[in-house]
């Protein structure tokens, strides 16, 4: 609360003032009063002033610079009601019942649309199940009556497939510790598993898939670590290079206080002006706009998994050159500090 704002809404004050004093002394000169008498009234009407002007500043001051300063501070302004003591002024009670209205008004609100919100979801979530049903049983159809299912089929499939989970699992991110289990997983497996869901792919592409020396146990959750795995999969097959060479390996470096999970490919790459930017949600970059049919989605997901999950994901890229995306998973000691 400044002090020069306060004196400046104040100006009425001192205008009212400066008439009662000029016609107080006016009356004074009229009836002949003494010089002393005006004197020591002049004085009597500046105290007068200053009481008046400073007594309800500092009342109302230490309300009002502690609820704007509380509003600054906070990540939630429309808490700082909490953080507030109830004030002793007229116009503080009214404004301090105001907030609160507003308050129990928004926080009513709010839960009103969280409801609706989890209620959607629990809806999406159902109907992803309901509808992984037949597309299973469609894919698996593919897979042993190839005869019937040409390669563009399956792949539309195995598309629409990865599509599904890829909403599943971003409807779960946001409450995603409920959903999962950090233990000891066998990193081969889960990578085996991968390859295994994107193998048509791969053999469609002519891509190796190379993996070497990952008989490594990490602390993690092995769904979400495959799903994390996949969507880099696919962007690696779906970023290929018409070359003849193409391959994704897939390495562990193990360290003394952490394991480094690394997947490179030599596609086509990353410009250096969109890395910055790859785990922003939706975001494509010039990859992604040339006909590739990319939502954006996939290592916003994974990213926001990987800080859940305790790992941290970077990427590395050079255009038209490779792509590696590093996976480092703490070792045990980070995960006792959290028991």
């Amino acid at each position: 609360m400044k002090f020069s704002k306060y004196l400046k809404d104040k100006l009425y004050i001192f205008l009212i003032f400066i008439i009662c004093y000029m016609l107080n002394l006016l009356i004074f000169l009229a009836f002949k009063v003494p010089k002393s008498v005006i004197i020591s009234s002049s004085f009597i009407y500046l105290i007068f002033l200053l009481l008046i002007i400073l007594i309800p500043y500092f009342r109302k001051r230490k309300f009002y610079t502690d609820l704007l300063a509380n509003i600054e501070v906070l990540d939630k302004s429309y808490l700082v009601l909490e953080t507030l003591t109830k004030p002793e002024f007229y116009e503080g009670e009214l404004l301090y019942q105001a907030l609160y209205e507003i308050n129990k008004s928004m926080n009513e609100n709010v839960r009103l649309m969280e409801d609706h919100l989890q209620d959607f979801k629990e809806y999406i979530e159902m109907w992803i199940h309901e509808v992984k049903i037949p597309l299973s049983s469609l894919v698996l159809m593919s897979n042993n009556h190839q005869e019937s299912f040409d390669k563009k089929t399956r792949l539309q499939l195995k598309r629409l497939e990865d599509y599904v989970d890829q909403v599943l699992y971003y409807a779960r991110s946001e409450n995603a510790e409920k959903d999962y289990l950090i233990k000891e997983t066998n990193l081969s497996q889960v990578i085996k598993n991968v390859g295994l869901k994107n193998m048509d792919d791969l053999l469609e592409n002519k891509i190796d898939y190379i993996v070497d020396n990952v008989q490594v146990k990490v602390l993690t959750d092995s769904k979400w670590l495959e799903f994390i795995l996949n969507q880099i999969i696919n962007n690696s097959i779906k970023y290929k290079r018409n070359i003849n060479n193409s391959y994704i390996k897939i390495s562990v470096q193990e360290e003394k206080d952490r394991i480094i999970l690394t997947i490179e490919d030599n596609g086509i790459g990353i410009k250096e002006s969109d890395l910055k930017q790859v785990f922003d949600k939706s975001f494509t970059g010039e990859n992604g706009r040339k006909g590739h049919l990319s939502t954006g989605m996939g290592l916003y997901i994974a990213k926001n998994m990987c800080d859940k999950l305790g790992h941290k994901i970077n990427i590395e890229s050079t255009y038209n050159k490779y792509t590696k995306v590093l996976i480092t998973f703490a070792k045990d000691q980070f995960y006792d500090v959290l028991k």
